[in-house]
């Protein structure tokens, strides 16, 4: 049975963040799969770097708080690594990042000849409130992915990893009788997200 770890990194439990991400858990559940559901506000994941977690480069089997280390062996555990989020100023949420910076971490996600993390596999899920044209003629899709996929993922030796952003979240200012058919798109893209991904 494969495991994932779903994580979903928005405060608001109500938002369209959250519906993707328990379309995501419902859809690996019913394909026979395991989930480990970590929704980062509700278990109040602090995501500021304090010495206790600060890589040390003289040491890459320094041990890293409780809190890290819980994160850590939920990581090593997983098969597959599922991140949903709001694209927040072209980024990830803050709390995102600081699990990154957190728990991913020297001697754990990096720092071996023989990455811990190369047989996994992971899908960063972006909701994005602009269009895919807005994206590209930025370039801010393809930054997206090389930070994500390329500067996190491949760097931590995950070969298989793919950045999909799902687009037009943004409903505010869409008249509510066109919402439903705005969430039902988006919700249709992240299905086929997963397919690609299965």
């Amino acid at each position: 049975m494969t495991l994932t770890l779903l994580l979903v990194a928005h405060p608001r439990r109500d938002s369209l963040t959250h519906e993707v991400a328990h379309r995501v858990r419902h859809r690996l559940e019913a394909a026979g799969g395991e989930v480990d559901w970590l929704d980062l506000y509700a278990e109040d994941f602090d995501p500021r770097l304090t010495p206790a977690d600060e890589p040390d480069w003289e040491d890459r089997d320094k041990e890293y708080s409780a809190e890290v280390r819980r994160h850590m062996r939920r990581i090593e555990a997983a098969d597959a690594i599922v991140a949903v989020f709001p694209v927040w100023w072209f980024a990830p949420p803050a709390v995102l990042k600081g699990w990154i910076d957190r728990v991913w971490n020297y001697g754990f996600a990096y720092g071996r000849s023989t990455p811990r993390l190369a047989a996994k596999r992971m899908l960063w899920l972006g909701l994005a409130g602009g269009s895919p044209e807005q994206y590209a003629a930025s370039g801010l899709d393809v930054a997206l992915d090389r930070q994500l996929r390329v500067g996190i993922s491949e760097f931590c030796g995950i070969r298989d990893a793919r950045v999909r952003l799902l687009h037009g979240t943004e409903l505010s200012g869409v008249p509510e009788a066109l919402r439903p058919d705005r969430v039902k798109g988006v919700l249709s893209a992240a299905d086929a997200a997963l397919d690609a991904f299965a």
